[in-house]
């Protein structure tokens, strides 16, 4: 059978090929393939799904000591014939050794030592091996990292042939262009070629920017090696240019061996790009080693949005920003708040605080960032982190409200256990500012007044709060019972932030959450579903004291395990809008997109969805209104902070 990454490759050079695209991920122990059989003991390989060459599935030879893959062909190799095949080290982490054999009658011998050649990410290791003639068999051997290994994808068994050009073929996926961001993916193409025998140079593209709003938002461009996923670091430039136009000839640079090339026009955008403008690309033709290729579509999904990266690693010395919320003030200021994870990406406990950034004109900019919430420095208490906190909005009195967890040492998700002080359990902090997000309150602890102290955890959801139409202030919460099971739930306040009530449990194993305001008065909470694939969804009338299912529960609205944001906007001339974003999927977090209800919920027609990033990412977003024709999000690509602004205009009515 072959693959639909290689028709048309079975050409005279080459004689087999496998991308594992196929086959569904998870423990190999043993696989047959086009190019073979492939074989491994219980705990030494798997077909891993989110990283591949030329797709989103690679064969993962498993860190740890002593691990062996072998690979079987149907027949003997005849003279000449050679295997190829991409590599991609998981972590740098020592140790790591990376070997091949061969079997010569009834023993292995080693042809390849490739511990300083294969790299960590991008797959930018191409092993081309000669084997002796007549050899079958195989084996692939690792002591790497416990967390570590070996991915392998691209496997290839050719016959000696002079290299040539198979196809040249572009794709669009759908990747915003950001200002302050300098890798903006909006145009992506692909090099199949085939043969062992001679070299081939790209030597210039004839790409052009025709569909941009205005070309001049772009101040200089890049064409860069990267793999068949956008989201991937880029590697290195073969073309650049200042000149800017809607159809120009390049000069690039770059050597292609056998296999697939991907490459990926990425302009940097000027500080005063409009955020309601779009940038598109187009590519025309490539020259390779003196002849013309040309795709059969120059730009085939049109153009792209511009947005504006909030926070990007290394910004004011942290390493990572996550958990993104998002509010529009009294005052029509848009307040994101986030993590600041300054030494790595992960969760509590770690030395996190929690930041805001404000914008004064609906998101074409942003102030410098301030930190809202710091509960101390001290390594000993695992810096006192705080985080994954919730912002909202009271239009009554113009205050602004963020909660946070706070973890006094190892005292979050995992470490947290019954009881009520900070050395027992996380606490639940919540701030306010009172001039529109320029100061913050001193934090004040809510724990003695919201949780049981028979529960291991008691925090909010992260992303935003709302204030219900008779003044009532509202945040989804968490806790973990007694037994460790995690349960939905909401925190309000009938005294404009003094007092707070906690209501009883949506549905075990539901988590982050998110609420809304029907127009009933009843309040929707969308839930976070540990068991995967689709939401949990139910109403309250008594403030949580009691719990309905919806309809749509565990039917409506998919996901992979994640937060996700929910809206209730009640427009002044499309009345009410119900408001839904997550990464649309269910095998991983990518395909961010936003839909829209105009029934309070109980459908979510797919022509009101809008994807707005199709890229792989850590997948939490919040919504908000911008003005009464934009809402805006803010959502995380990799340890950053993203915002787009949307016309109401693209969903229809």
């Amino acid at each position: 059978m072959i693959r639909p990454l290689f028709l048309g490759l079975l050409a005279s050079a080459l004689l087999k090929a496998e991308s594992f695209e196929s086959f569904p991920a998870g423990p190999l122990s043993s696989l047959a393939t086009d190019v073979g059989t492939w074989s491994a003991e219980a705990g030494h390989a798997a077909l891993h799904q989110g990283n591949g060459k030329s797709g989103s599935r690679s064969l993962r030879l498993l860190g740890g000591a002593g691990r062996e893959l072998i690979l079987t062909l149907p027949s003997p190799l005849e003279k000449g014939v050679g295997l190829s095949f991409h590599a991609e080290r998981w972590t740098a982490r020592s140790p790591f050794l990376f070997r091949i054999d061969e079997m010569r009658g009834e023993q292995w011998v080693e042809i390849r030592n490739a511990d300083a050649e294969v790299k960590v990410g991008g797959f930018h290791a191409e092993i081309r091996l000669q084997p002796s003639t007549g050899v079958r068999k195989f084996r692939f051997r690792g002591d790497t990292h416990a967390d570590g290994g070996v991915l392998i994808d691209d496997v290839s068994v050719q016959r000696p042939g002079p290299l040539r050009v198979v196809n040249v073929e572009t794709t669009q996926p759908v990747c915003p262009a950001f200002i302050r961001e300098d890798h903006n993916p909006v145009l992506g193409f692909k090099v199949t070629v085939e043969g062992s025998e001679g070299e081939l140079k790209l030597e210039n593209l004839d790409l052009g920017f025709e569909g941009s709003s205005r070309m001049s938002d772009i101040e200089f461009f890049r064409v860069v090696r990267g793999d068949a996923q956008p989201s991937a670091e880029p590697g290195m430039s073969v073309a650049s240019s200042d000149r800017v136009s809607a159809r120009q000839q390049v000069p690039a640079n770059c050597t292609l061996s056998s296999g697939t090339h991907w490459f990926w026009i990425s302009p940097v955008l000027r500080s005063g790009a409009s955020l309601d403008g779009k940038i598109d690309a187009s590519l025309f033709s490539v020259r390779i080693s003196g002849k013309t290729f040309k795709p059969s579509d120059p730009s085939p999904a049109g153009a792209q949005r511009i947005g504006f990266a909030i926070r990007l690693p290394g910004d004011d010395s942290s390493k990572s920003y996550r958990i993104p919320g998002l509010v529009r003030s009294k005052a029509g200021t848009l307040i994101a708040a986030y993590d600041i994870r300054y030494r790595h990406s992960g969760d509590l406990p770690a030395d996190i605080d929690v930041g805001i950034s404000r914008s004064t004109d609906g998101g074409a900019s942003w102030l410098p960032m301030q930190v809202a919430m710091d509960m101390g420095n001290d390594p000993k208490a695992s810096y006192d982190g705080v985080g994954d906190p919730a912002i909202l909005a009271d239009p009554r009195t113009g205050r602004i409200w963020i909660v946070a967890l706070w973890s006094h040492g190892k005292r979050a998700w995992f470490g947290s256990g019954p009881g009520m002080t900070p050395e027992e359990t996380g606490q639940l902090m919540i701030s306010h500012s009172d001039d529109d997000g320029l100061t913050w309150s001193r934090p004040r602890n809510l724990t003695p007044m919201v949780k049981d102290p028979a529960w291991r955890l008691f925090f909010n959801g992260p992303g935003a709060g709302i204030a219900l139409r008779d003044g009532t202030l509202v945040f989804a919460a968490q806790y973990r019972a007694a037994d460790g099971k995690p349960w939905s739930t909401l925190i309000a306040s009938k005294d404009g932030g003094e007092t707070w009530t906690t209501g009883t449990g949506v549905k075990s194993d539901t988590t982050e959450a998110q609420v809304a305001e029907l127009d009933d008065g009843s309040i929707m909470i969308n839930c976070r579903d540990n068991r995967g694939g689709s939401r949990t969804v139910a109403v309250t009338r008594d403030l949580g004291r009691t719990w309905s299912l919806h309809a749509t529960d565990r039917k409506a609205l998919r996901e992979p395990v994640c937060m996700g944001s929910l809206l209730a906007w009640r427009h002044p001339r499309r009345g009410s809008l119900l408001w839904f974003s997550n990464p649309d999927a269910t095998d991983g977090r990518h395909s961010m997109t936003i839909k829209l209800s105009t029934d309070q919920g109980q459908t979510w027609p797919e022509r009101r969805h809008l994807l707005y990033d199709s890229r792989k990412c850590f997948g939490y977003s919040c919504l908000a209104p911008v003005d009464d024709n934009r809402i805006g999000v803010i959502y995380e690509g990799v340890d950053t902070m993203y915002f787009l602004r949307i016309p109401l205009s693209e969903w229809p009515q």
